[in-house]
């Protein structure tokens, strides 16, 4: 551990984190509902429930990381990753389903949220690939998450695809608790007195750069989040087993993990802006075209574009937030990109839950396609690109 950077470190506890929230979700989260006896639409709330606490605490979290330093919110988030598959176990309603995953949306809105501001305040000069780094690595967690998750619930069912996510979940914490005090922040030039939070709060809210780019990213979770619970519904009502549904969300998670440091390097050199124009085109497409077909191959074809794109668009995000920030004020800015973000994501599988009960699954994906697009164009007419950094406050 001790020979570890802090980005490779923190990586790999998010990799362990990743896995074990991922599993509890996909393609487990829909599946498990749906053997509950729940409808599209209340399966869409369930999905929601995990994201209103990143509505909630997402910014309280980075304004008291800019505060009191990462170290006591990174351990209460591994808390929550390591306790809360142990209550799946004694669920059995749609009701309590949902309770336990408000509980579980805690350690990822905190997490989250403090790990991207760290790692934008240690990281100046390299912000979009050393965030690309991060996420690469975390995500091979994510990606592993639906071939584990489905072979486990094939094998052994949802109380073993459960305790998968337990064990993930304390070693998670296990290592979290060492990089969290092994690993003092990599000195960066002084910025002088750091302004009050209500400070930063207020010049991060009054950006309209970042405002408009965590709509963006908002935009591309909303429609990551349905695609996510809603794709494992409609093969599932097409016949397929479990596993083959997290072949198919595992490759486009691993499609992420392949494309999105790179693609972070990338806007790190040549600006944000064309980067998340271009993820937004493809994602758009590939939504589109996914309720035209039912084949396996051209589903998996589909999925694989979804994801470069959205390793694409969310690869200069949340560079390009961090670059608006002001010195001292990462965890504002950071709280602001994954507040607005996770609104998208909690609002997308309930949209699209009402959507497949009104006119079935193409009303739902080519609606999700047409906000994506309505993002690119108000992204494209809207200030952008490499802004500098604000000056010190």
């Amino acid at each position: 551990m001790r020979r570890l950077s802090f980005l490779t470190a923190i990586a790999l506890t998010g990799a362990f984190a990743l896995l074990s929230s991922t599993m509890a979700k996909t393609p487990a989260l829909p599946l498990f509902a749906r053997a509950l006896g729940a409808p599209p639409s209340l399966i869409g709330w369930a999905v929601m429930a995990s994201t209103v606490p990143g509505i909630l605490i997402s910014l309280p979290a980075g304004l008291l990381r800019d505060r009191l330093g990462a170290r006591p919110l990174l351990v209460a988030a591994l808390f929550v990753f390591a306790t809360a598959p142990f209550l799946y176990l004694l669920v059995r309603t749609i009701g309590e389903l949902a309770i336990v995953r408000f509980y579980h949306g805690f350690a990822t809105a905190i997490f989250g949220t403090v790990v991207g501001a760290e790692i934008v305040a240690r990281y100046p000069q390299s912000r979009g690939h050393a965030l690309g780094v991060y996420s690469a690595v975390s995500t091979v967690g994510r990606s592993l998450a639906p071939f584990l998750g489905g072979a486990l619930i094939s094998a052994a069912g949802f109380p073993g695809v459960y305790i998968g996510c337990a064990v993930a979940g304390v070693l998670a914490l296990a290592l979290g608790l060492r990089v969290t005090t092994d690993h003092p922040a990599e000195p960066v030039a002084s910025p002088g007195p750091a302004a009050s939070s209500r400070t930063h709060a207020a010049a991060v809210l009054a950006d309209r750069v970042v405002l408009t780019t965590s709509l963006v990213e908002a935009l591309q979770y909303l429609v990551f989040g349905s695609v996510e619970a809603f794709l494992a519904i409609y093969a599932a009502h097409r016949g397929w087993p479990a596993w083959t549904i997290g072949v198919l969300l595992g490759t486009q998670l691993g499609i992420v993990v392949l494309f999105k440091p790179r693609l972070g390097a990338l806007s790190d050199r040549f600006g944000r802006r064309a980067l998340i124009l271009t993820g937004l085109t493809v994602d758009m497409l590939a939504v589109a075209a996914l309720p035209f077909t039912a084949r396996f191959p051209a589903l998996l074809a589909i999925n694989a574009a979804f994801g470069a794109g959205f390793a694409a668009t969310t690869a200069a995000t949340g560079a390009l937030v961090a670059d608006r920030a002001r010195s001292g004020g990462f965890g504002a800015s950071m709280g602001v990109l994954r507040t607005i973000m996770d609104i998208g994501q909690a609002t997308g599988p309930v949209l699209t839950g009402i959507l497949i009960g009104v006119g079935g699954y193409r009303l739902a994906f080519l609606t999700l396609a047409g906000l994506l697009a309505l993002g690119a164009v108000v992204f494209a007419l809207s200030a952008g690109g490499r802004p500098a950094a604000h000056p010190a406050a």
